[in-house]
């Protein structure tokens, strides 16, 4: 039998790309779980230290089940917890088997679960392709799993958690240390610049106008960002986000008449000009400088 270093590379790509994608959208699967699972079970834990700093729980019980998290209990219908069975539970096409509707109860199952998967799937495929099977094409996509959890966690609760965003920073650190996608350098001054701008942003707003407009998760996720792309990224990422939000932002509130007056979440702006500037950040830089030249 022929091994794989036996194929011809065309063969050997498209391998390796399939794989990545079976990989990745069991991945998507779990990433799922994270988004619905991580915020739940810190709002738990909150609630739980609020009532012990409170001492309103004499009897030492609480209404919130302390062992709740992304592991426990096993996945179940949120509606009728009957127990999802192993086949019940694979990446996109379980969900089509089913029709999108829980086995037991008939409960409608959001078609945002197969969206995740298979976004997480095709993005995945795509770091490969572009950086290959190697170490920096891992690097990207862990950081891109990454950021699909924390812009699906910021759209349903306004959070972007320490879990997440702390982890990304370092691993952008401890990557660059080797210099495999900027000098350690410009990662430790992308992430204090990341950082600190948005903070100075957001008490600059607070101090003019008494709201707050973003949370620190926010300065959190472009520290992270600075720590993989370096410093001289941060602003496009800004200028991309904030084009981004104000264009998801002015649909909203043309074609969904959304209140412009209700906050919305700039984590999965910052999320997605991080992703396209950490492909084509240099590309679209030069472009620009190449232009403005011309201009």
């Amino acid at each position: 039998m022929a091994g794989f270093e036996d194929l011809n590379p065309q063969t050997a790509i498209i391998l390796v790309l399939f794989c990545t994608a079976v990989v990745s959208l069991t991945v998507g699967s779990f990433l799922n779980v994270v988004i619905y699972r991580l915020p739940l079970s810190m709002f738990a834990k909150w609630k739980a230290e609020c009532k012990e700093f409170l001492k309103d729980n004499p009897d030492g019980k609480n209404e919130v089940d302390a062992k709740f998290n992304i592991a426990f209990p096993a996945s179940h219908c949120p509606k009728c917890k009957a127990a999802i069975k192993p086949w019940q539970n694979i990446p996109i096409l379980s969900y089509v088997l089913l029709r999108g509707k829980c086995s037991s109860c008939k409960a409608g199952i959001s078609i945002r679960y197969p969206i995740v998967e298979a976004v997480t799937a095709i993005l995945s495929v795509f770091c490969v392709y572009a950086l290959g099977l190697n170490l920096t094409g891992g690097l990207a996509v862990l950081f891109t799993w990454c950021l699909i959890a924390l812009t699906m966690i910021d759209v349903d609760h306004k959070l972007l958690p320490d879990d997440i965003t702390l982890p990304l920073m370092w691993m952008g650190l401890i990557a660059n240390s080797f210099g495999l996608f900027a000098s350690l350098e410009h990662a430790v001054f992308g992430a204090i610049f990341g950082y600190g701008v948005l903070w100075s942003v957001y008490w600059l707003f607070k101090l003019l106008t008494g709201k707050e407009g973003m949370g620190y998760g926010d300065f959190k996720l472009l520290a992270a960002l600075g720590a993989w792309m370096g410093w001289q990224m941060l602003p496009l990422i800004i200028i991309l986000s904030s084009l981004v939000g104000a264009v998801i932002g002015i649909a909203g509130i043309i074609i969904m008449g959304r209140d412009k007056n209700v906050p919305i979440p700039f984590g999965p702006y910052l999320a997605i000009a991080g992703w396209i500037a950490f492909f084509w950040g240099d590309t679209i830089t030069a472009t620009y400088l190449q232009f403005s030249k011309v201009g």
